[in-house]
């Protein structure tokens, strides 16, 4: 396992929602153990973790930093208009830490900026033509 190029800053407000995080996966996992009929995702799960409160350039690093202690080396889809990612899979858990670039958050913002101007007919559920209104 490689130590990160830049110590990763530990928030002492974040410590009580680490501690809460950890509290209830252990508690999740006890629950789903002694109660073997409550179903569970066959495929696992992807527990996602975004940076927040972080420029682009601190948000790409944090990722760097979390990938090297994964093991493991980021996917870089920048390039592509995508994010910048570490994961790793532990069973059929896998953590990811992700960086999503600026520019490609402003273009999502300005995407869903028209979602509310379009509503579709209130009958297309019940066999209408699905126009848009």
């Amino acid at each position: 396992m490689t130590a990160p190029s830049h110590p990763i800053p530990v928030v002492p407000g974040d410590l009580f929602a680490r501690h809460q995080v950890i509290t209830g996966l252990r508690k999740l996992a006890d629950f789903l153990e002694a109660n073997p009929a409550v179903p569970v995702p066959e495929y696992g799960e992807t527990f996602d973790v975004f940076p927040r409160d972080c420029d682009d350039t601190c948000s790409a690093a944090l990722v760097d930093d979390v990938a090297a202690l994964l093991g493991v080396e980021a996917d870089d889809d920048r390039p592509l208009g995508g994010h910048y990612s570490a994961s790793r899979s532990f069973g059929r858990i896998t953590y990811r830490v992700v960086h999503i670039p600026d520019r490609r958050r402003r273009q999502h913002d300005a995407h869903m900026s028209y979602r509310d101007n379009i509503r579709l007919d209130e009958d297309q559920d019940h066999g209408g033509n699905g126009r848009v209104a």
